[in-house]
């Protein structure tokens, strides 16, 4: 079984593949990661009660796009899971895309896996690929499997935030599709403004992407990340993949093994 980790600014996402089938899918605060052995421990522990016997992973894959959670990582794998060989989605591995970044090295290892998951689910297609977690992340890959480049963008969360710490009046609220445009207090206000100013942000630069990069060519969008299933009824994705980058990862391990 193969152990993916994907460790992203507010959560650490994690599953386990069977035979290249993901039977297994959790989630762990980043900032409450803690030492090697308290992150050790969740994992033996939330492997059990999915019944999976950890001594059953026989490799780990990781990306991650916080680096000062690295070490701990490493060091919790060599402790608890010193028999499952390690394997790294970064720079120099195999990933069947064609980095057109001006610096390849730039690409976050998540987008990576987002792409190589996207491709295998969709080949021969011109992709959009929307990633909502803590920063949005939109992504254009070609039929050609040339990874083009990308738009970054706050998050909701992270937009709320701002917010929330540099004014003196305004609140945290929860992340929620409003019922108006319109909101009659400075919590449907703020609502508001996170959901349709994000929604807005995202169908001008999809517009801005089919004229600039596919010509009007036809694009498959697929939507990511927590915030994505909020817009599942507004049209803007043709699919939502929650488990996208874990399925990424997993590719990215098998095509990397030598046999």
């Amino acid at each position: 079984m193969l152990l993916c980790l994907d460790i992203g600014n507010t959560h650490i996402l994690s599953g386990v593949f069977d035979n290249n089938k993901l039977i297994a899918r959790f989630r762990y605060a980043t900032h409450l990661i803690g030492t090697a052995d308290q992150f050790g421990m969740f994992l033996l522990n939330i492997l059990q009660a999915n019944g999976i016997p950890p001594a059953k992973i026989s490799a780990v894959a990781l990306c991650s796009v916080v680096p000062s959670c690295d070490f701990t990582i490493r060091h919790m794998l060599t402790l608890y899971f010193k028999t499952a060989p390690l394997f790294v989605l970064q720079s120099g591995v195999k990933t069947g895309l064609n980095i057109k970044y001006k610096n390849p090295n730039e690409v976050g290892a998540d987008r990576i896996a987002n792409a190589m998951g996207a491709v295998q689910a969709f080949p021969n297609k011109n992709l959009i690929i929307i990633d909502m977690g803590t920063t949005t992340t939109l992504c254009a890959i070609n039929k050609k499997r040339d990874y083009l480049g990308g738009t970054i963008l706050p998050g909701m969360r992270l937009s709320m935030e701002s917010l929330k710490m540099n004014t003196a009046k305004l609140m945290e609220v929860d992340i929620e599709a409003p019922a108006t445009y319109i909101g009659r207090s400075t919590r449907e206000s703020i609502q508001a403004g996170l959901y349709y100013g994000q929604w807005g942000a995202l169908k001008e630069v999809i517009a801005g992407y089919q004229q600039e990069v596919f010509e009007h060519e036809p694009i498959t969008i697929i939507g990511s990340g927590g915030f994505a299933q909020l817009y599942r009824e507004k049209g803007l994705f043709n699919v939502i993949l929650p488990d996208l980058v874990l399925e990424g990862l997993c590719i990215a391990y098998q095509i990397n093994q030598t046999f």
